[in-house]
């Protein structure tokens, strides 16, 4: 069995109450032509690539059902196993369980997230409540439940990682409710396959309301300050909906849309912001506000069936840091010197409007949110004399990744990468590598969807297709996924430097995937604390500035002319630009989080106050600084729908660790062979399999400290209790999550 599951599972599983295990229903399974269908054996490709060109959207429901009848055979195998419990017996097999249903929900769950269609979104509504009470039924198994409690109250003679194994197992079991009465079992299985429904249709609502909610513009003229290139998408954007002559601006699934920093009509500005930040609370078909009141409600119900006070509770007991008092604690310290400096820039815009206003003989208006970006790239290029535009030519996509990711890989690891052409694709825009070790000796398979569309969810993020295990002999399949605008047809698609910094930060996660070294499935790669696992992709992204690295890739696409220095200077002596508002942003959201699975249940608001709960949310966390709302409103929440519910804070948490170990590899001589396989061999290859913060130290050699992270984010004036990092102060320190 493993641990993680897929992505479109996921979300239906996260809002379970454990991981992945097995199956209630007592339905025959569908009948199939095994030789038809690719997903019931294993791929015959290289590593177990998936065959893509193969597999057919009517081969998942029978793969689905065969694997939940299989796996419930093997579990109910080694549950009435007669010989006593041992963990050769009773928690080995639970690994080795559930091969065939594992592979065909990371299949589609993956292929869901990054290529969906009508068929695809019915299955996952369709089996989302039957995945969750197929877990229920493993978790809530009391027979086996005894044997894994026996293996644990027995475990003490049971090598390191083995050990540890069986504690994370007998966690889930308690966690999901295997120590409740009937009646309450009954009930936190209503509840789980409830939350499963719900989360999918949460997150299919999402991704319609995005691309309902695109913005149709009737004239050129108005798109005054974007780009030929960008002009030139939104044309096509429109010919794909059928509104030749006109053009389309699609949405992001963030509050802020990249548009805003270059248009120079306002009022356009104004329709893009405000159709972005109402999506989810339109009162239309997609509609989410009575799905978040429902889904906080009934995960408060979970939470305290199982013991806890409040899901924020349940979800965080197993992070780094552990209590929803610590994660308060920190946000708390943070949000007063973010919304200062924020309030510091918005008087800087300010007075760039009231500058700009009178030169042209017009009356002022006050910033408003969808001033923000434009104005703020005015104050940008006034006092760094730069505009993030030039920037552009000298990152073209591809020659990013070969020569400025793959290139700081091989430096700091040795790694050796080599496009493949032979493999099948899903989408014709994938881009496939060999990856080696610097002996030749063959790491993954890596698979980077670069490009945005319609079917595929918004933000960035990693997943695995194929993951690392000794048990079973495997070598890790990994994919990154990120959504930069395809451009015309023959144009070069040329890359803003946060997605630049977004690419290297998502080969973070790859790298962790890659580097895997365990034996068991469960603790394999990125299988880490949700406030741990966005840690070492947060690190990856100091290579892209990196000297060394940005000379070997910083070069105009056209003439092949390195950037200028004075240029990359200017980047650098801008870094902490903006800083109020992106930690503003993201606070809000992150706070929010806190306080939707905090509340009390007389607190907790019904489907007409969900906006009023967040306005009031912001107000009280001293965040309601009206040009900057959340990063995330409640109704495109999508991480907290997802397996981030209570843990969105973990970016913030996870870059404490991040800005420590940065201040360490610089220390070290930055980017050297040493560093990096000090870095790979004491955290990145071990997933799981120890403790996070264990993990922490063993690399950087002391506890993590929250000054780096304050300096970098410009708030170094924030008063400290003391010079320890939230994480430590828990008592276990620091954690990361997943990035979106």
């Amino acid at each position: 069995m493993k641990h993680r599951l897929a992505l479109a599972v996921a979300v239906a599983l996260a809002s379970a109450a454990a991981p992945a295990l097995a199956q209630t229903s007592n339905a025959a399974p569908t009948a199939v032509n095994d030789q038809a269908n690719p997903l019931l054996a294993d791929s015959p490709l290289p590593l177990h690539y998936p065959q893509f060109d193969k597999i057919k959207d009517t081969d998942f429901a029978p793969a689905f059902d065969r694997g939940m009848a299989e796996h419930l055979k093997e579990i109910n195998a080694i549950a009435n196993v007669r010989s006593a419990p041992t963990f050769e017996n009773t928690i080995v097999p639970l690994e080795k369980s559930g091969q065939l249903l594992t592979r065909a929900t990371t299949i589609f769950g993956n292929l869901s997230g990054a290529d969906t269609n009508d068929a695809r979104d019915k299955l996952d509504a369709d089996y989302s409540p039957k995945f969750a009470a197929h877990f229920d039924a493993i978790y809530l198994n009391g027979p086996l439940f005894n044997r894994v409690k026996t293996v644990y109250d027995n475990r003490a003679s049971l090598d390191a990682e083995s050990q540890r194994l069986v504690e994370e197992y007998y966690k889930d079991f308690i966690r999901a409710g295997a120590k409740l009465t009937d009646a309450q079992q009954a009930r936190v299985k209503e509840i789980n396959g409830e939350l499963a429904s719900l989360g999918a249709k949460f997150s299919q609502n999402v991704l319609k309301e995005v691309n309902d909610s695109a913005i149709v513009v009737d004239s050129k003229a108005e798109l005054a300050g974007l780009s030929d290139e960008q002009i030139a998408a939104a044309a096509e954007a429109a010919k794909t909906r059928k509104l030749e002559g006109k053009y389309v601006i699609a949405l992001l699934n963030t509050t802020t849309q990249p548009s805003l920093a270059n248009l120079e009509n306002r009022a356009l500005r104004e329709r893009i912001y405000k159709a972005s930040i109402a999506r989810g609370a339109r009162g239309n078909e997609f509609d989410n506000t009575a799905l978040v009141a429902t889904v906080v409600k009934l995960r408060d119900e979970r939470a305290k069936l199982l013991g806890y006070p409040n899901h924020a509770a349940y979800a965080v007991e197993r992070s780094t840091a552990k209590t929803p008092e610590a994660i308060n604690a920190m946000l708390g310290k943070l949000a007063p010197a973010a919304v200062a400096n924020a309030k510091k820039e918005g008087a800087e815009l300010q007075a760039m409007i009231d500058k700009e206003q009178k030169a042209k003989g017009q009356p002022t208006f006050q910033l408003q949110p969808w001033d923000w970006q434009f104005y703020s790239e005015k104050v940008r290029q006034a006092k760094y004399n730069f505009d993030e535009a030039e920037l552009k030519p000298y990152f073209e996509m591809k020659n990013v990744l070969e020569n400025g990711v793959f290139y700081a890989a091989g430096q700091l690891y040795g790694l050796k990468f080599k496009q493949r052409t032979d493999l099948p694709l899903y989408n014709p825009d994938l881009l496939v590598y060999d990856v080696s070790n610097e002996d030749g000796s063959q790491l993954a398979i890596f698979i980077a969807d670069m490009y945005a569309r319609p079917s595929k969810r918004g933000g960035a993020w990693m997943n695995e297709y194929v993951s690392q295990s000794g048990l079973f002999g495997r070598k890790p399949v990994v994919a990154n996924h990120l959504n930069i605008p395809k451009p015309s047809e023959g144009k070069p698609t040329l890359m803003t430097w946060d997605e630049v910094t977004t690419m290297f930060h998502e080969f973070g996660h790859a790298l962790h995937g890659m580097f895997s070294n365990v034996k068991y499935p469960y603790f394999s790669g990125t299988s880490v604390p949700r406030d741990f696992v966005e840690y070492p992709s947060q690190v990856n992204e100091m290579w892209a500035d990196w000297p060394s690295v940005l000379a070997n890739y910083a070069k105009h696409y056209q003439t092949g002319a390195p950037m200028p220095k004075e240029l990359l200077d200017k980047v650098l002596a801008a870094s902490k630009f903006n800083q109020g508002f992106a930690t503003t942003e993201y606070l809000g959201a992150a706070m929010l989080d806190q306080d939707l699975h905090q509340a009390s249940a007389d607190k907790i608001p019904d489907a007409a106050h969900v906006m009023d709960f967040e306005a009031a949310s912001r107000k009280n966390d001293g965040l309601d600084y009206a040009p900057v709302m959340p990063r995330y409103r409640t109704p495109y929440f999508s991480h907290i729908m997802g397996g981030y519910s209570a843990g969105y804070y973990a970016y913030i948490w996870s870059e404490v660790l991040d800005a420590n170990s940065v201040q360490w590899m610089k220390e070290h001589g930055g980017l050297t062979r040493q560093n990096g396989d000090h870095f790979r061999s004491t955290l990145l290859s071990r997933g799981g399999s120890q403790d996070a913060m264990v993990l922490f130290s063993n690399f950087a050699g002391h506890e993590p400290k929250i000054e780096p992270l304050l300096e970098r984010r410009g708030l170094a004036e924030a008063p400290q209790a003391d010079d320890t990092a939230p994480a430590a102060d828990a008592g276990d320190a620091g954690k990361d999550a997943a990035k979106e």
